[in-house]
């Protein structure tokens, strides 16, 4: 991959440094078992691979600079470990936007951090891609680090690939050992696992282990636990911790995660590009950055100003999706009222009981964030509702979802048939 290197080899261990985080996380969740049978191949040896983001800073790094192979300074570009028990250094809690969408997972990851193994016991994550469960582990793993503590963060994948090494060379108690003996384990992307029954036998036994010394154990996945082929006994552990998800950021959310990753690039952009930017059809968090990559980029490229054409111009040239088909209001209703079992009429119309209020609501936050429509676009949908009674229904709605599952299970289901 561009401007990927391998960097240094010591101990069994290949570091390969990366530009960015997001390359080093890349390679770390989706490549790392193949680059290791490559490496393997070449080296006639297997070696462990651990990617690495490259410090351009110049600091001391956690190999001090020094060429892991022979203690001899060869580097011209320093690099930090991330992988495994060293974590990125932008996922911090710091710089984690938090929003209705994301609330109780932020509140949750906070309380496990501050008090490991005594709070929530074991947390688990949920979302869909790319809408921050990483971030929030590497952050947990960075609180509960600063406390003295020892702490190892590792994708499923890899807890597979290292599993198997160790049974295949004969290394299963040092393997243990190695897991077992952390104050906290954190595990991205569990549903790696579940078409692998051994693998799930040795993580139930380290899982236990560190769960019954009420060590703390924080686990990630793409799917409610219940939706994910686990082993029952594995299941059974995390419905009695918590189990918290992440949905798609909304609006205001994605404009002040805009906001601050242009303000952390020292790229100061006009309200109006960062309108343009948080409106724009995206799923998640790095799509959001990605299209603030190629305004940034595009703005380079053609030394000119950022300005709102700019940004239109370049989220539709540079690599950008096709423009997305936004569903018809009436489809929005209707999809509502399927779901609620309110009779459109009911939501369009007048009536104020709680169950017709609680899907107006519903619909209106639809509208908004599924449709692309104004508040006073949505007040019009709606039945003619004027535009203060709209932003009150999804002030109020947003703060609903973070304050229940049930609302945003409900939301999310009606936003699939919606897709």
């Amino acid at each position: 991959m561009r401007n990927t290197s391998a960097h240094s080899v010591r101990d069994g261990v290949l570091t390969v440094s990366t530009p960015n985080a997001f390359t080093a996380e890349m390679l770390e969740k989706r490549l790392s078992v193949s680059i290791e049978r490559a490496v393997e191949q070449v080296a006639k040896e297997p070696l462990e691979v651990r990617f690495a983001v490259r410090d351009t800073g110049g600091f001391a790094t956690a190999t001090d600079g020094r060429s892991e192979a022979n203690g001899e300074d060869t580097s011209d570009e320093p690099v930090r470990s991330i992988s495994p028990s060293r974590f990125i250094p932008e996922f911090t809690f710091e710089r984690y936007v938090a929003g209705p969408s994301n609330q109780l997972a932020h509140a949750a990851a906070l309380q496990v951090a501050e008090s490991p193994g005594s709070a929530f016991n074991p947390l688990y994550i949920y979302s869909s891609v790319g809408l921050g469960k990483t971030h929030l582990l590497h952050a947990i793993g960075h609180a509960i680090s600063a406390q003295g503590k020892a702490v190892m963060y590792v994708s499923a994948e890899r807890f597979t690939n290292e599993y198997i090494r160790a049974i295949r060379d004969g290394k299963t108690e040092e393997f243990r050992s190695r897991y077992r003996g952390v104050d906290a384990l954190l595990v991205d992307d569990i549903q790696f696992i579940t078409s692998k029954p051994q693998t799930q036998e040795g993580f139930f036994h380290t899982f236990n282990e560190l769960h019954m010394s009420g060590r703390q154990v924080v686990i990630s996945g793409d799917l409610p636990a219940e939706r994910i082929n686990l082993e029952q006994r594995i299941q059974s552990r995390l419905a009695g911790g918590l189990i918290v998800d992440i949905q798609p950021p909304d609006y205001e959310t994605r404009y002040a995660i805009i906001e601050r990753k242009a303000a952390s690039r020292g790229c100061s952009m006009p309200a109006k590009v960062l309108e343009v930017l948080a409106a724009a059809p995206v799923e998640s968090v790095r799509d959001l950055e990605g299209g603030l990559n190629r305004v940034i980029a595009f703005s380079q490229l053609t030394r000119a100003q950022i300005d709102v054409e700019l940004a239109e111009k370049a989220l539709e040239s540079i690599g950008s999706k096709k423009p997305k088909q936004f569903p018809e209001p009436e489809a929005v209703i209707a999809a509502v009222a399927a779901h609620t079992g309110v009779p459109e009429s009911s939501i369009t119309g007048n009536r104020r009981d709680r169950r017709t209020s609680s899907a107006r609501r519903l619909a209106a936050y639809l509208l908004r964030e599924e449709s692309k429509l104004t508040a006073t676009g949505a007040g019009e949908a709606l039945g003619g509702k004027d535009h203060s009674s709209v932003l009150y229904a999804l002030k109020k709605f947003e703060q609903e979802q973070a304050d229940s599952a049930d609302v945003r299970k409900l939301t999310a289901e009606v936003r699939a048939a919606l897709r």
